[in-house]
Formats: C-alpha cells, sequence, structure tokens
C-alpha cells in the first residue's frame, strides 16, 4: 500500500493510533519546564516547515530551502510534521517514568557495547578524563517495529513492553512523516531519484535505528569544573540522520564553520535534524555531519534534569557505504575513479550494519571519557576498512 503523505517512494503505512494502555506504572504527565531567561549566543537555523511537501512544487521548493543548511551547516529544524504535541509529550512521560524505576529494573536489559550493540539501557558508568566524576547521562534505546517483527527477540524492559503499542505507533509516525521526507528532500538536493535515499534506509529493512529516551542529571559546581562542563570536546552522530524533539532546557551546542560553539534554541513544536557521519560518507562531504556537543545547562537551569526524546536514523543493514551516483557530486569534482568503482561493485563495500557495529564499540566500549584533547584517554580518530571520522573537537 502506498504511503498517501509520500507518493513519490512507496512504504508499508499503518494506520497509527496512540491507545493510552492501562497499566501497572504510574505515568504522571511530565511537563516542560520554562526556557532559560539567559541571553545566549543562539546557532541562527534554518527552519523547515514540512506542511507543505505534498503541495505542488512543495518538495522542491523545501529542497532549496535546506540545500545550504544540508551542506554548510549540518543542523536544522523541522516544523509542520504533523506530530501532534500530545503524543510527543506522552514519550517523555514515558522516559520520565523510566528513569525514576530503581536502578535494578533499568539495568535489567544493558547495552551490550562489547559487540556494538546499542539496543538496551546505558548506565553511567564511565568516569571523565582522570577525575572520578562520573558522566551524568542515562538512556534506554528502543528498536524499530518492523512488519517482519525483526526484533522481537531484542530484550525489552517491562514498562517498554507494557506502552509497546503506543511506543510502536510513535516509532513508525516519526519515521513516516519526518525521516522519510527528509531523505526526499535530500535526494533532490543531489538530483537522485527520489527514493534513493529512503530505499537506503526504510523504515521496513533491518538496521540499527532506535528511538531514545535519555536524561541529563545536575552536576554539583564542582563536579561540573572537574568534568570541564561537558565542554571536553565535540562529537558527530553516527548515522544518518538525527532527530530531536524541544524539551527546553538549553545544553545542546554546535561547532559552526568558522569554529564557534552556539546554543541549539528550542523551538516550540519543532524537531532540531542534524546530519551524521554515512550521509558525509555516502555524499564524499557535501552532505556536512556537523560537530555538536551537550554542555550543563544555564544558571537558572542548572538545577534541572535535561530530559529528551530522539530517534536516530541508521542506514539499513545491508547498505553499501559508497559514494551515491549524483551529478552534484560529479560537477562538483568529488567523484574519483576509485568511487565509481566502488559503485561497480557494491557487494565489496562496508555495509551499514558493519559501521554502525564498529563505530558504537570503539566509542563506548571503554571505562573512560576525554576531558581534553590532550588527557590521551581514547584515540583521535575512528577508521573502519577505509571509513574515518575524526572523533572529538575542542
Amino acid at each position: 500500500m502506498r504511503n498517501k503523505l509520500l507518493p513519490a517512494p512507496s512504504f508499508p503505512r499503518k494506520e497509527l493510533t496512540m491507545p493510552v494502555p492501562v497499566s501497572a506504572f504510574d505515568v504522571k504527565p511530565w511537563i516542560r519546564p520554562a526556557e532559560t531567561t539567559e541571553n545566549l549566543d543562539w546557532a541562527p537555523l534554518k527552519t523547515i516547515n514540512l506542511s507543505i511537501f505534498d503541495q505542488p512544487g512543495g518538495k522542491q521548493k523545501l529542497a532549496e530551502d535546506l540545500r545550504d543548511s544540508a551542506k554548510n551547516v549540518g543542523f536544522w529544524i523541522v516544523t509542520g510534521h504533523g506530530i501532534p504535541d500530545e503524543e510527543v509529550l506522552r514519550q517523555l512521560s514515558i522516559a520520565n517514568t523510566f528513569f525514576n524505576l530503581p536502578i535494578e529494573e533499568k539495568r535489567k536489559y544493558p547495552c551490550d557495547f562489547s559487540i556494538g550493540n546499542y539496543f538496551g539501557y546505558r548506565e553511567p558508568k564511565r568516569t571523565i578524563g582522570d577525575t572520578s566524576v562520573k558522566e551524568n547521562m542515562e538512556m534506554l534505546n528502543i528498536p524499530k517495529y518492523t512488519v517482519n517483527d525483526d526484533y522481537k527477540d531484542v530484550s525489552k524492559h517491562d514498562i517498554v513492553k507494557a506502552y509497546e503499542e503506543e511506543i510502536a505507533a510513535f516509532h513508525r509516525k516519526l519515521f513516516e512523516r519526518v525521516a522519510a521526507k527528509l531523505f526526499v528532500l535530500l535526494a533532490i538536493i543531489l538530483e537522485l531519484p527520489e527514493n534513493y535515499l529512503l530505499d537506503a534506509h526504510a523504515y521496513d529493512k533491518k538496521s540499527e535505528d532506535h528511538l531514545r529516551y535519555m536524561i541529563y542529571h545536575p552536576r554539583s559546581l564542582e563536579d561540573r569544573k572537574l568534568a570541564n562542563d561537558g565542554r571536553g570536546g565535540g562529537h558527530t552522530d553516527f548515522g544518518s540522520l538525527t532527530l530531536l524533539f524541544s524539551q527546553n532546557v538549553a545544553g545542546l551546542q554546535i561547532r559552526t564553520p568558522t569554529g564557534e560553539w552556539k546554543y541549539v534554541k528550542p523551538v516550540t513544536g519543532g524537531i532540531t535534524v542534524n546530519n551524521a557521519d554515512v550521509l558525509q560518507f555516502l555524499t564524499k562531504g557535501y552532505i556536512k555531519s556537523t560537530i555538536h556537543r551537550v554542555v550543563g545547562p544555564p544558571a537558572d537551569q542548572s538545577h534541572l534534569h535535561r530530559l529528551g526524546l530522539l530517534y536516530f536514523v541508521r542506514p539499513a543493514d545491508d547498505t553499501p557505504i559508497v559514494p551515491v551516483p549524483s551529478p552534484v557530486l560529479e560537477r562538483e569534482g568529488l567523484l574519483t575513479e576509485e568511487d565509481r568503482e566502488a559503485q561497480q561493485h557494491p557487494e565489496n563495500a562496508v555495509k551499514g550494519y558493519d559501521w554502525t557495529r564498529a563505530r558504537v564499540e570503539n566509542a563506548h566500549n571503554r571505562t573512560k571519557v576525554s576531558r581534553s584533547y590532550d588527557d590521551n584517554i581514547e584515540e583521535k580518530t575512528f577508521n573502519y576498512k577505509g571509513l574515518e571520522v575524526r572523533k572529538r573537537w575542542y
């Protein structure tokens, strides 16, 4: 059945409803805190209003609007996506309930970083540099709910199983109404068939995609100083796209092309989107994977827990990571003979699953993380079979 919201590419669509099940868990409504009143140095990000996507000429206009952000900035804001805010708040409420569970319950199904598996619970265990200060974040990563039920054997916490129907519906809706359309726009920018990138990331293909519940806990002033307040270094994301819902506690910063760190301002009803490493690989750097970090919140929010709701889009497990045959990349002189040869033999390329698992294992299967560039806690770059990224920016 074709997706009425997205006539060009086709992919299965289910009627998405959000029933609220009866459960033993006491999920209290979570309310966004007030925005900071401090005058922060906000990044001037472009807003892309997806409500015109299906209008005549809408995709082409949106693609042109997105071009500079995708190529030079790597971050933008999406509005007009059609996901009701009450559904977003509901997911944040479930997330908040999970993080308030006893640690023994949360630890039942941990991420297994020894094999690069990011599904499950991540506990704040690692220490910062040579200090005794631990990371202050927790997260729960929930895999996709595909038509073939590919992840039925992934162990899930009781609270996820209790609300699985609405989590699954939200999971798919977020992909279809936001990520899928963005892949179409990026394909138009690259002068590729509209479904080219979408086919490489289709929701019902196996991949390392996940919905993430995340929380940053407040730190004491002393610990903030010891941990360098999160300013130890920025990073790029491992997959293709990252979607982040606004939650009002400031802390996310991007590194501009001129090397400045600027805050990302929450936008009511908006989703902050950023490109990640795989899109940069696929486009030989034409699509920019932007460096970002999370720092401690401003003084008037320093007492708050920073709750987050994100979706990480990874390439399908079997997607070959080779430069796409884009006329734009040809005109820009980005494609080499080696790239053209790789396009002819995708069976020899690194696949999406292998890249993602290797990158996750390298980044997270450790007990310490860097506080500064000079502490030698971790290597400066990561190279997997020719795919290379710098790991930290300071």
